[in-house]
């Protein structure tokens, strides 16, 4: 089951994957209604954007997530000559998660979120992958984006403070921002039912 989920996911079985209508739909769905109530909630939103950084929880939370779905891909992946190595590196996986949660607790949420947009990145690309449509593009550009942020976020965690610090000191700023994910879910939304 679990390895019939994975095929699908990162398109591997010879009947394709996860389609790229539908990936398209949910992405652009997720940064509409997440941008809409980010512009209607304002105040929670950035008291929420503020606080993230050191919050604990939240970084327990999105950690376990990543540990979930590194095993389940180091599980279901074809890893070629390095197959007998499987157990090892799952091993190597859930100690480092038990080690990161007691040992590096600063910015862990921040950490967690930027692991987090690396492994999401993966099943959009393949969505992506090699099909005709040239507005497809829209989706790798997004997922290049996270992967870019989520590799800042891992090893300079401290930016996304600076970031939301920069973002909030003016409204202009915030409701540029706002309006692009809102804007940019749109595009997509639209190259997604009428091309995909």
């Amino acid at each position: 089951m679990f390895g019939d989920l994975y095929d699908y996911l990162y398109h591997q079985a010879p009947e394709g994957g996860i389609p790229l209508k539908g990936t398209g739909i949910v992405v652009a769905l997720a940064l509409i209604l997440s941008h809409l109530w980010a512009l209607k909630n304002a105040a929670k939103a950035q008291t929420f954007l503020k606080s993230f950084p050191r919050t604990f929880q939240w970084g327990v939370i999105l950690l376990t997530i990543d540990m979930i779905w590194s095993v389940f891909a180091l599980a279901n992946m074809d890893m070629g000559e390095f197959f007998n190595m499987r157990r090892n590196f799952i091993m190597i996986t859930i100690g480092g998660y038990v080690a990161v949660l007691v040992c590096v607790k600063e910015f862990l949420a921040v950490r967690a979120l930027g692991a987090l947009m690396l492994l999401v990145a993966g099943p959009v690309l393949s969505a992506a992958f090699l099909q005709p449509q040239t507005s497809r593009l829209l989706l790798p550009v997004l997922a290049y984006v996270w992967i870019i942020v989520g590799m800042y976020f891992i090893g300079m965690p401290f930016l996304m403070r600076d970031g939301v610090n920069w973002l909030l000191a003016k409204p202009q700023r915030w409701n540029l921002v706002v309006w692009s994910g809102i804007g940019y879910g749109v595009v997509l939304l639209v190259a997604a039912l009428l091309w995909y």
